[in-house]
């Protein structure tokens, strides 16, 4: 249920932390401590999109990097599901994916410092204290671990979709957003053949090359 999960995923968490020996003495303190801001990792480290059936990954440790969406083509011939979720979620899983990929990179350009000092500007972005460049991107503490060391892996995201190729390509044809987001690379695409099960990896000329 929830709340188990909720309990394991927290007792998974809690070794990425710097020091667990006095983390619940210490819990009632530092959340009254505003110089003690918690890591907010809850899609840090995001890799793939998934569009297969729950059996597919269920035994599997992603180590709760993958946006899954459940998904059955035998229950889908003509494509209009895998349409809308090709065109809708996994957009926005993309979204979520460059936002970290550049806040990683480079905070001071593409993220926004510290939260210890932001300031909020007119509701369009924050300030590191009273003057700054106005910036716009995740803080460092959606993304570092400490100072020196990045929690969160930048990397663009990949899809992997658990359909026939063709159904795929005619739907990558038909929409903009697809190929930008995959001929030009910022999103990599791996389809699962439901009949051979073998690995396929899409190329910019919507064409696909086999993963041995």
């Amino acid at each position: 249920d929830l709340n188990m999960a909720k309990h394991n995923n927290n007792l998974e968490r809690i070794n990425y932390l710097n020091s667990i020996d006095c983390a619940e003495k210490d819990i009632v303190r530092r959340s009254a401590d505003w110089s003690e801001t918690r890591p907010e990792w809850g899609l840090a480290r995001n890799a793939a999109f998934i569009v297969a059936p729950r059996q597919l990954t269920k035994n599997i440790d992603l180590e709760g990097r993958c946006f899954l969406h459940s998904y059955d083509w035998s229950k889908d011939e003509d494509g209009t599901l895998l349409e809308t979720i090709l065109t809708a979620p996994m957009v926005v899983a993309q979204w979520i994916n460059t936002q970290y990929l550049f806040s990683t990179i480079d905070n001071v350009a593409y993220g926004s410092g510290s939260k210890i000092t932001h300031n909020v500007a007119g509701k369009i972005g924050v300030m590191q204290g009273n003057a700054s460049d106005l910036m716009h991107g995740l803080p460092l503490q959606s993304v570092m671990s400490h100072d020196e060391k990045s929690f969160h892996e930048p990397q663009r995201l990949l899809t992997v979709v658990y359909a026939p190729r063709e159904i795929i390509s005619e739907l990558v044809e038909k929409h903009d957003v697809l190929k930008t987001l995959f001929f030009n690379e910022w999103v990599h695409l791996v389809a699962i053949d439901p009949r051979s099960h073998l690995f396929y990896k899409l190329e910019k000329t919507n064409t696909w090359s086999v993963i041995k």
